[in-house]
């Protein structure tokens, strides 16, 4: 039980950093302005990574690598530390358990994101019908825009109504079920079947 404890809040630590990173990334992409409060506590909490990493991981093709590269680290940093606390850290062989932990941190960054978007996109969803000028507004606005916007293409409003919101997220619990049987395979490599 003790053991369990522990590796919830690390678990609860490593995601939350993870989501600022991703956040950072995501805003980064989306062209968002960091000149807010939300924007000014995702750089707060990730620059002390994000600043030297870029000296060293350069941008790619308009995207910010040196938010990615830390946020999958802490994933892989956890996914190692579980393991060493359950005991799984010597069943299989050694290139299996690195590759287990590695493709298991992409994985957890993959799902962390789905659900930082999903949160996003209802955080919008209701500003949008509640609040549509409140300070935070814009922000959410502009960070699940470029994800509906294809979605409102093909999919109308119904009397003023806007779906796409519901849409994306039932292509994003089906995309989480995915890699949630994916991680099985990892987790194969780890123990050695």
């Amino acid at each position: 039980m003790l053991i369990g404890i522990l590796l919830l809040v690390i678990e609860t630590a490593c995601g939350l950093l993870t989501m600022m990173f991703l956040a950072r990334f995501l805003m980064q992409w989306a062209r968002v302005s960091f000149r807010n409060q939300l924007g000014q506590f995702v750089v707060a909490t990730t620059d002390w990574a994000v600043r030297p990493m870029r000296r060293v991981l350069p941008g790619l093709f308009g995207l910010d690598l040196a938010s990615l590269v830390p946020a999958w680290l802490t994933q892989i940093l956890f996914a190692a530390i579980e393991i060493t606390l359950q005991g799984l850290a010597g069943m299989g062989n050694p290139l299996g358990l690195v590759l287990g932990v590695v493709g298991l941190g992409l994985l957890a960054v993959f799902k962390l994101a789905i659900y930082l978007l999903m949160g996003v996109v209802l955080i919008s969803a209701v500003l949008s019908w509640v609040n549509p000028y409140a300070p935070a507004a814009p922000v959410f606005f502009g960070l699940a825009d470029p994800f509906l916007r294809p979605i409102r293409r093909v999919i109308p409003s119904v009397a003023n109504v806007d779906l796409s919101p519901l849409v994306l997220i039932l292509a994003l619990q089906i995309l989480l079920m995915v890699l949630a049987s994916a991680a099985g395979g990892f987790v194969g490599l780890i123990v050695g079947r």
